[in-house]
């Protein structure tokens, strides 16, 4: 397994890659965001650790560059432990996050529920009329035609089309997409799925509809013919 780690803090970087190699990954090194997206950008990995203040662009611009091309599993590294951060981190696209100082046990352990929780995935295709979801390629097409999802709204289809016709509640949904650990509100959820309906908007009725159930949450309708 290949991880690009990008931290400018050489004594922090040589050591996490160190203790990384022992575990018997791969792995690459970036100083900067810059040199960190370079990297990126000819190099393809399994993990990206970035730390969020780096020299240059920081850790969340450079998140967001990464979201526009690529679904890789990215887990931040932060100094900062306020909630404010760790929530902007989420919402950028980073899957998880890590608060300094932290141990290599902890850094092991949150690598192995990343890869263990794509590891269990077992359908990797959702087909419904004119609308498709590839997990693996974190590509959706509506009608043949790609659709361009934030990190967050990917998984929320993919949620909904993997569980059809089943009510999800709002905190339901916070837990799954986010994360346990995120202290937003409902109101998140309510937005992400009307930027999710609009860009799932076609002019012709289809056999299926992110419907609200009021006082209950959302469900993927799909009506079989």
């Amino acid at each position: 397994m290949k991880l690009l780690l990008i931290e400018d803090n050489k004594e922090l970087r040589e050591t996490m890659t160190r203790f990384l190699k022992n575990e018997g990954y791969s792995v690459l090194e970036s100083e900067s965001g810059e040199e960190g997206l370079a990297t990126f950008q000819v190099t393809p990995v399994d993990l990206v650790l970035l730390d969020i203040m780096l020299p240059g662009i920081d850790g969340f611009q450079v998140c967001q560059r990464i979201r526009e091309q690529s679904m890789v599993p990215l887990i931040m590294i932060t100094a900062k432990s306020e909630d404010h951060d760790k929530i902007l981190g989420l919402d950028v696209g980073a899957d998880d996050y890590l608060v300094k100082p932290f141990s290599n046990k902890e850094l092991a352990a949150r690598i192995r529920a990343i890869t263990r929780r794509l590891a269990i995935e077992t359908e990797y295709e959702y087909h419904v009329e004119g609308l498709s979801l590839d997990s693996r390629r974190y590509e959706v097409k509506l009608k043949e035609e790609p659709v361009h999802l934030t990190k967050k709204e990917f998984d929320l289809l993919h949620h909904f089309m993997e569980h059809p016709n089943q009510i999800f509640t709002r905190d339901h949904l916070l837990d799954v997409v986010w994360g346990i650990d995120y202290y937003g509100d409902f109101r998140t959820v309510d937005s992400h799925i009307k930027r999710l309906r609009e860009k799932l908007q076609t002019e012709e009725a289809l056999n299926w509809q992110i419907k609200t159930v009021w006082g209950k949450g959302y469900l993927f309708e799909v009506n079989n013919k």
